[in-house]
């Protein structure tokens, strides 16, 4: 019972604090379950959240989706080294800014295609470049284009066909295969899965892996039968303390979106994540083999942090090399809207830790560190 009273006054003391409004979390470890959750939906609430809350998970997004692009590999359906010009021929011929920070410097062609490697590994030449100012050229163009960088708006984004033609109307920052940039790969992962499969990417999810792993609670917009678990979502609050609301309990995930995006579109619970979590942590079943989950948890590009993480096939992996040992060779993502998850191999420990209240900055808040800390101990 130590880990789950740990995780709770951790947890626990954050929120009493006003550091978020509501948390729900799940730790398993060493046969140990502490899952519990404390707070509110609203800040000051009484509607009490509980330990099976629906949250908005952002881009812990991204590896759910990936899972399911990883079936379409082992069937044959997808080839990792195979170009995308196939599934996506908006992507072909692409045209790379000679310099990514002058557009004006012009642009020449690319040396190869786009791979389905290069997407799930973020390495199309398209997406966020967290070592330049903010934006760069290429998401100035695309936000130009009414596909503006920043936190999930799932209603606003045009159907897939449409999102791919604007994305495809931007020249790329990089030449293929040539540099990690955060969250449009994802989001062309998720489209290459619904033409992957012929079928759109929320029934491809369903059919291969929530279904199979009993994450009924996870989707784009919020099951109907889970309504009544999703409240509001709240911003950090401002030097003042105070909160604004991002998203009401009816409001854009409270319905199917024009745009499933694989890199930060849906909600899901705790359990949910760890289920999906667990199957990878046993080498895959039911969805996937052990030799596809040995690839996906394998650096493929990287560092992606200031922690030196790296990246594999769609999600976050930590270097066996790592300092810290226990934390050598874990897997996992953080959503920006409040949400973590990580699972470490070597002790067999998955955290997940899901708030309503989004993040400020990409660096987690003191209570994710916080809650790291007891559920693998400290670094």
């Amino acid at each position: 019972m130590g880990l789950a009273r740990d995780v709770e006054r951790v947890v626990g003391r954050a929120v009493a604090a006003g550091a978020v409004p509501g948390a729900a979390w799940r730790v398993e470890r060493d046969g140990e379950v502490a899952r519990g959750a404390a707070g509110a939906h609203s800040p000051g609430g009484h509607d009490t959240l509980p330990p099976d809350a629906v949250f908005r998970i952002a881009s812990v997004t991204k590896p759910v989706v990936a899972v399911a692009a990883l079936t379409l590999v082992e069937d044959g359906t997808l080839g990792l080294d195979e170009p995308v010009d196939r599934l996506l021929p908006e992507l072909a011929d692409r045209q790379v800014l000679v310099d990514p920070a002058d557009p004006d410097a012009g642009t020449v062609p690319a040396r190869r295609p786009i791979t389905v490697r290069d997407v799930f590994t973020s390495r199309l030449g398209l997406g966020i470049d967290f070592t330049a100012p903010w934006p760069t050229p290429t998401l100035a163009a695309l936000g130009a284009a009414g596909l503006p960088a920043g936190p999930p708006q799932p209603q606003a984004a045009p159907p897939p066909d449409e999102w791919l033609r604007r994305v495809a109307s931007v020249p790329l920052a990089h030449q293929p295969g040539e540099r990690w940039l955060y969250h449009v790969g994802a989001s062309v992962l998720g489209v290459l899965v619904a033409r992957a499969a012929g079928r759109p990417l929320p029934g491809v999810l369903a059919e291969r892996v929530l279904g199979p792993l009993g994450m009924h609670d996870t989707g784009f917009g919020v099951p109907a039968h889970a309504r009544d678990r999703l409240g509001p979502h709240w911003t950090s609050p401002d030097d003042a303390g105070r909160r604004e609301l991002y998203d009401p309990a009816d409001g854009q995930w409270a319905s199917p979106p024009p745009f499933p995006d694989g890199g930060d579109g849906l909600v899901s619970t705790v359990d949910d994540l760890t289920a999906l979590a667990r199957a990878l942590l046993a080498g895959g079943a039911p969805v996937l083999g052990a030799d596809t989950v040995r690839a996906a948890l394998t650096e493929q590009a990287g560092p992606v942090d200031d922690e030196g993480g790296g990246w594999g096939l769609g999600l976050g992996v930590r270097r066996t090399d790592e300092p810290g040992g226990r934390h050598a060779g874990s897997f996992g993502w953080d959503g920006g809207l409040g949400s973590t998850w990580w699972t470490d191999p070597v002790t067999g420990t998955t955290a997940v830790l899901l708030t309503n209240q989004a993040w400020s900055s990409p660096v987690p808040p003191a209570v994710f560190d916080a809650f790291r800390a007891v559920a693998f101990g400290p670094r």
